[in-house]
């Protein structure tokens, strides 16, 4: 009989997003395991988690670009008795610019964090998770509806990430795991400033905080909604996608991203 006990896995915990799932979920009453590199963030959100009378959560402080990221969180679970029930894959980040002129290996790095790991973590626990009857979040972007001239690299990315999530949601149901894509449109994070966006994200319409966003992926994945878009507005969005020409998405993508790249005198 397993004995370990279920605990949520959360990447890319130290800001954003990461950080506004870690309340949630410790709110409503689960373990959880914090996974990112700036361990004196971690901890720093530890001590806020414990301090409301939740379970202290287990750091994790890893850099998942590296090579057996899922072997080292399992091994790290275990020492601790734990294993997971939930998997939520936030960590990520994007970049601003042509894809011919962006350093090469920084967007080859990009692929693997927003891709290869991605898929990695969601595989690598199903057994657990089906055990606990637990689920998988990816945290995805609007952007993966879209072709993405001036980030293509970063879109192309959530695009696989939106893929392969819906899909993955189809295989697992049977085994009682719940699969939840997040797509939330531009939220006001270090992203941006990882990404090298200077200006305005987009129009106010669009842009969400991390915590409505946070818990729109929260009540998606406790319903098992394949794919959650936070706001109206950017809803939307990805209806109109659908019957838009794709020559006039790109025209528009691109015509925003040049506007950046301007701004930034790139």
């Amino acid at each position: 009989m397993n004995s370990l006990r279920p605990v949520t896995v959360i990447t890319g915990a130290s800001a954003g997003i990461g950080v506004a799932l870690a309340h949630i979920f410790a709110r409503n009453g689960f373990t959880l395991a914090l996974v990112a590199r700036r361990e004196d963030r971690l901890r720093a959100l530890a001590d806020e988690i414990a301090a409301t009378g939740a379970p202290r959560p287990i750091v994790l402080a890893l850099d998942l670009a590296k090579p057996g990221a899922a072997a080292a969180i399992r091994a790290a679970l275990e020492a601790q008795g734990a294993e997971p029930q939930y998997v939520v894959n936030n960590a990520g980040f994007g970049l601003v610019g042509l894809a011919e002129k962006r350093d090469r290996d920084e967007q080859l790095a990009m692929i693997d964090l927003n891709v290869r790991v991605l898929t990695e973590l969601s595989l690598a626990f199903v057994p657990s998770l089906a055990r606990h009857r637990g689920g998988i979040l990816n945290v995805g972007s609007v952007a993966g509806f879209l072709p993405g001239p001036g980030m293509a690299v970063y879109y192309a990315t959530k695009a696989y990430v939106l893929s392969f999530s819906e899909a993955l949601h189809s295989e697992l149901k049977s085994r009682g795991v719940r699969v939840t894509v997040l797509c939330p449109g531009p939220v006001p994070t270090e992203f941006a400033a990882r990404a090298g966006i200077s200006e305005g994200l987009a129009p106010g319409l669009l842009t969400q905080s991390a915590e409505a966003v946070a818990e729109a992926g929260y009540r998606g994945l406790m319903r098992g909604t394949r794919t959650v878009v936070p706001g109206l507005a950017n809803k939307v969005v990805t209806i109109l996608i659908r019957i838009v020409p794709r020559r006039f998405l790109l025209k528009l993508v691109d015509s925003r991203q040049s506007r950046r790249r301007a701004s930034q005198g790139a």
